[in-house]
């Protein structure tokens, strides 16, 4: 059920804490449909910790996030992650060639309807700078800015309209910077909320928050 005025992402008095400290404290924000928001702040600030919230994979002390206007809870989470696309600063890529990497997901029925979409492929790796021979070797020998530029484009593959992007150009070289920045400068119909410890270096625009520094606690970074 819907209980929030429906935006991208909204989130409403959001509170973290790991190990007793406190790492956030009453963060509210609102992604419009097609926005872009940056959080910035100091390692420790609980960066990370709010996208990870908005996936479900941390619980928070208080507040609530919502997605297009329904509340992340452990029984909504498994459907509204169908909607979100999170690339993580170290993305994680199940073992074998970039290619079954790219084709995983199709053999999942929810995603069965989107399998065309693979024809988009050569033309999605071109943008990200990405070379097509790479689609035969083995995702562990690829670079972490390479893997950055994979999680996006199979994110794009299965229709995500919503990004969750941690670090985006912590990998990346000037040239795939670029090309990164000007893909989602030209998609507006993507919603897009930005960790970034400099974001100087990864400006897509819109509004950027910035997190005060509290009690350092592993992981919330």
């Amino acid at each position: 059920m819907k209980t929030a005025e429906a935006a991208a992402i909204r989130i409403e008095n959001l509170a973290l804490r790991f190990e007793g400290r406190s790492v956030l404290e009453n963060l509210s924000l609102a992604l419009p449909e097609g926005g872009r928001v940056t959080l910035t702040g100091p390692s420790g600030s609980g960066k990370s910790s709010v996208l990870r919230c908005v996936m479900g994979f941390a619980v928070p002390a208080s507040g609530n996030v919502f997605v297009r206007g329904e509340r992340v809870t452990g029984h909504s989470v498994w459907k509204l992650r169908t909607q979100l696309a999170y690339v993580a600063q170290e993305p994680v890529l199940a073992a074998g060639t970039l290619r079954e990497e790219f084709e995983r997901p199709f053999e999942y029925r929810a995603n069965h309807g989107a399998r065309g979409n693979l024809e988009k492929l050569p033309e999605l790796l071109e943008r990200f700078l990405l070379p097509q021979e790479l689609l035969d070797q083995d995702v562990v020998r690829l670079s972490g800015g390479e893997k950055q530029r994979a999680a996006i484009v199979s994110a794009l593959l299965l229709d995500r309209r919503i990004f969750l992007m941690d670090e985006p150009a912590s990998a990346l070289d000037t040239a795939a910077r670029d090309a990164v920045l000007e893909f989602f400068r030209e998609r507006t119909d993507l919603s897009v909320l930005v960790v970034s410890h400099a974001p100087q270096g990864f400006d897509l625009g819109g509004r950027a928050i910035a997190l005060p520094e509290r009690a350092r606690a592993g992981g919330a970074g």
